[in-house]
């Protein structure tokens, strides 16, 4: 095929604008000095609105895992009993660090590619009859597609115990997704560079209420890097407590700029219209979606080819004939399912050479004409939602 330039539909890591990539390619400067106090108090103060955070938002100089680390050391103490939701294999990882710590984890296994019951996760709470420190979920399970409803969650855990903590992953969603810490009843949301906020992989993102500040400063859980409470201390002096990835502290600013420009709920309406133009094209090319359409995620969509010859098919042969690359699936969905990332700096016409060399390939591999079908289903969603 006559393809020239690559195109990366995986969910994490995303393209990274040339905006971006020229802010950070500007020249080095001090991590102590003037230079870097500029740029990190920018940076912190330019992603308040992106979480929904009344506070600067912390930036750790680590993997998107490192956040999801350091949101349970610095809220659960030793003997603490926490409720970790696990709905996908990112939701395992949660479990794999809570029990790596502590004694006294509760699991919801909740049926992959479904969302969370409110009414469920409530009623186990209630169920366990000790005192819960935290419960823990997923925003965007990326590795089914599942978007949670976590404001309803929150709002539910609140009214059960408002001492509980509610502690949440964004990093498939954040910057993609309309959320607010206190509207939607969070103490913890965390985040990392590489998917809908377009940025190389390698930080991660805190965002926390008061209570959540306070109850870093006071938990007892063994921590050095990962202590929050030093990183808030150094945000407050527009500093980080331990050397920092300062070329991509500029790339958040620059990113800041880009999504003030754009316009924060626009790109927010651009996801979810990018999310139902794929999800038609692929159902009109008669590959089934994971998920429901109540609980579709606008950053990531899994589908389902017929069986794991055909899933074989058109992944290696997007990658191979068309320099298109997407994800499979993880875990239990490994073999199963493919993924393909829509997120970050991506418009609604990226994705038409994708469905149109899934056109390309169900033709040759079906024997049956597809030319055509999965473009107009997803040029007829774009037209009615412009």
């Amino acid at each position: 095929m006559y393809t020239h330039h690559s195109l990366l539909l995986t969910p994490g890591p995303t393209p990274i604008p040339q905006r971006i990539q020229a802010a950070m390619n500007l020249p080095m400067v001090g991590h102590r000095s003037p230079d870097f106090e500029h740029i990190a108090e920018e940076a912190f103060r330019s992603l308040k609105s992106i979480f929904g955070s009344q506070h600067d938002v912390m930036i750790l100089t680590s993997s998107g895992t490192s956040a999801l680390e350091a949101s349970m050391l610095n809220i659960v103490n030793p003997d603490d009993h926490i409720v970790v939701i696990v709905s996908g294999a990112f939701g395992n990882r949660f479990k794999q660090i809570a029990e790596t710590y502590y004694q006294h984890v509760h699991v919801l296994q909740v049926e992959w590619g479904k969302a969370l019951d409110v009414n469920e996760v409530i009623s186990t709470i209630e169920a366990l009859d000790v005192p819960i420190t935290a419960v823990f979920t997923q925003y965007c399970e990326t590795s089914t597609a599942v978007l949670h409803p976590v404001a309803e969650l929150g709002h539910a855990l609140k009214a059960l115990d408002d001492q509980i903590y509610f502690v949440v992953d964004g990093v498939s969603c954040i910057g993609a997704v309309d959320v607010n810490l206190e509207r939607d009843a969070i103490d913890v949301l965390v985040s990392g560079s590489q998917k809908a906020l377009m940025l190389p992989p390698g930080i991660a993102f805190v965002a926390y209420n008061d209570r959540a500040l306070a109850r870093f400063k006071a938990v007892t859980t063994p921590r050095f890097y990962l202590d929050l409470a030093k990183h808030h201390a150094s945000l407050e002096a527009h500093s980080t407590p331990y050397t920092p990835n300062v070329s991509t502290f500029r790339g958040v600013v620059e990113y800041g700029h880009m999504v003030e420009e754009e316009g924060f709920e626009h790109v927010i309406q651009r996801h979810y219209l990018i999310r139902d133009a794929v999800r038609a094209a692929l159902q009109r090319l008669d590959l089934d979606l994971l998920v429901e359409d109540a609980y579709a995620s606008p950053t990531v969509t899994a589908f389902i080819p017929k069986d794991e010859a055909e899933l074989k098919h058109i992944k290696n042969t997007l990658k191979s004939q068309f320099n298109i690359t997407i994800a499979g699936g993880q875990g239990k969905l490994k073999g199963h399912i493919l993924r393909v990332g829509h997120m970050g700096f991506i418009s609604p016409f990226d994705l038409l050479p994708f469905v149109a060399a899934l056109e390309v390939i169900l033709t040759q591999y079906r024997q049956q004409s597809y030319i055509g079908t999965g473009t107009k289903a997803f040029l007829e969603v774009v037209h009615h939602e412009l």
